[in-house]
């Protein structure tokens, strides 16, 4: 993203988030251009000073073309309708007897801002195909671009389309929150493309539902993962993402993540836990520093020994609902820090703000990393954490992150909102056996490797590559 300094100078730096850390990732094995929407005042200016044409990112081999819009269309659609209503519907945040209240703002951000965005995304992926001599590949990314595969469809016909969304997909009767037309116009224009992409299994088995339940007349076929509407026939299939492992440790090793090492290594308990979590409800920090907080509680003998580190990285500020979830997750710091610190100790160690590489020095020497989402996608901080730790680190997974699917074996699971199995899991990743740990953390540093996102990616293009020979 761009952002203008106070010098008048326009300077870009990598955004925050799990979809930006895998694409330009991703975009180091396959030259790509990032087709987005101008977020910023940056953003704007730049788009304005490319006239048009493709801004190169620096070190990666990637391109970004920036859709401008009007900025109450993009206010409409990012902040009414994607975030929070999307966002909130898909990650089963919504407190129903209560909200969300869909009233006129919300008809008017699907008519003129969710609906035009996506048209708008639409027209600049067909100009810049164009002229391509073969058909395009399209991937399409995420809830923010649910139409925009039956537009590409409508105006580059010979492309070929994979949509994958990164969050989760719920079960049809969540989807209910919505009104009838938007949640069927939502799978119907997915639908256009030939490939739907998902996290987990799970998710495939809800999109399936939700199609049978939602698309009258449409197949669906169970076995084979595949949905046909309206003659057109698209494949289903779940595509775990992941980090690039390579470079990720190249990164881990470098000067800039070893400065950081050191200044965080005086802050070191003589155990010590991690959270990198994005400042939002369904990363779950409340309920994560609560548990700690009844882990000193209970086992006194922690208390000087046990420090928390807990990277936060400021996230939709500007939306009321996150800066709220930040208050009270400062409010639970300072209130496990008076109840047990004292002038040599402090339980916790708060790092706000967005700096990556500080949040993988942090990783690189956990004893425990705790990861306890609400609900995620897939959450990238489960494989960043165990390929990077230089500790024999113990993992402590939610059961309902997308990465437990694959991690599960080699993590602690742990329920969400169960503080006391949370508070267990804490105490036996910090007494577990030097031998057991390492068992542990080997097998999942090898899965992160083999699976990484080269594996991610591969799978897509495979599979693109088969559905223009007719075979997926």
């Amino acid at each position: 993203e761009f952002s203008i300094q106070d010098d008048g100078s326009l300077v870009s730096r990598r955004g925050g988030g799990g979809m930006v850390t895998a694409l330009t990732a991703a975009a180091r094995f396959l030259p790509a251009t990032w087709i987005a929407t101008a977020m910023t005042d940056g953003d704007r200016r730049a788009a304005e000073e490319a006239n048009g044409d493709t801004l190169k990112v620096p070190d990666n081999e990637i391109y970004v073309r920036f859709v401008v819009v009007p900025r109450n269309v993009y206010q409409r659609h990012y902040y009414v309708f994607c975030n929070p209503l999307l966002w909130f519907l898909q990650h089963y945040m919504w407190n129903t007897p209560r909200t969300p209240n869909i009233g006129r703002a919300v008809y008017e951000a699907w008519e003129s801002g969710y609906v035009s965005v996506n048209e708008a995304i639409a027209d600049v992926i067909a100009a810049e195909t164009q002229n391509d001599a073969q058909p395009p590949y399209v991937l399409l990314q995420d809830y923010h671009l649910y139409l925009a595969t039956a537009r590409v469809r409508e105006k580059v016909p010979g492309a070929t389309i994979l949509h994958f969304t990164h969050i989760p997909w719920p079960g049809p009767r969540y989807w209910g929150i919505l009104p009838q037309f938007m949640r069927k116009t939502i799978h119907e224009d997915i639908c256009a493309a030939d490939i739907v992409g998902l996290q987990t299994n799970s998710d495939v088995r809800n999109f399936l539902h939700c199609c049978e339940s939602m698309l009258k007349g449409a197949l669906i076929d169970y076995q084979q993962r595949h949905v046909t509407y309206r003659g057109h026939t698209t494949a289903i299939c779940a595509y775990p993402i992941s980090v690039d492992a390579p470079g990720l440790l190249e990164f881990a090793g470098s000067a800039e993540v070893q400065r950081f090492k050191e200044q965080i290594g005086a802050r070191l308990g003589t155990q010590t836990i991690v959270r990198v979590d994005r400042s939002e409800p369904s990363k779950n920090v409340v309920r994560g520093l609560r548990s700690f907080e009844l882990l000193l509680e209970r086992y006194p003998e922690y208390r000087g020994r046990v420090t928390l580190l807990q990277f936060l990285v400021p996230s939709r500020s500007e939306l009321g609902v996150y800066q709220t979830y930040t208050d009270e997750v400062f409010e639970a710091v300072d209130s496990i820090n008076d109840e047990y610190g004292d002038g040599d100790w402090q339980p916790v160690h708060v790092f706000y703000e967005n700096n990556y590489a500080q949040a993988i020095a942090g990783m690189c020497l956990y004893d425990v990393l705790f990861v306890n989402p609400v609900i995620d996608g897939m959450n990238l901080v489960s494989k960043e954490g165990p390929l990077v730790n230089e500790r024999d680190g113990v993992l402590v997974l939610s059961d309902l992150a997308g990465s437990y699917e694959q991690l599960s074996e080699y993590a602690l699971g742990v329920t969400p909102t169960d503080l006391e199995g949370s508070v267990r899991a804490l105490r036996n990743a910090l007494t577990m056996a030097p031998d057991e740990r390492r068992r542990r953390a080997a097998a999942l540093k090898r899965l992160v490797q083999e699976e990484d996102i080269t594996f991610w990616l591969e799978r897509q293009l495979r599979d693109l590559l088969a559905v223009t020979k007719g075979a997926l």
